[in-house]
């Protein structure tokens, strides 16, 4: 029974175990700021406070 390799999610590259999940510390980073940009974002109810209220 052969055991597959996981890859790297961002560049598909064998992971290492120091930057696991990732391959390097580039990945880790890069994977960092798309968190810190509001580059992924997780489902949920809808921000009441982004609908414009009339008064």
């Amino acid at each position: 029974m052969t055991r597959s390799e996981r890859k790297c999610p961002l560049c598909s590259k064998p992971r290492t175990a120091e930057h696991s999940p990732f391959c390097s510390k580039r990945c880790r980073d890069r994977d960092l700021l798309q968190w810190l940009d509001d580059g992924y974002a997780l489902p949920g109810p809808p921000s009441f406070s982004d609908i414009p209220q009339d008064e």
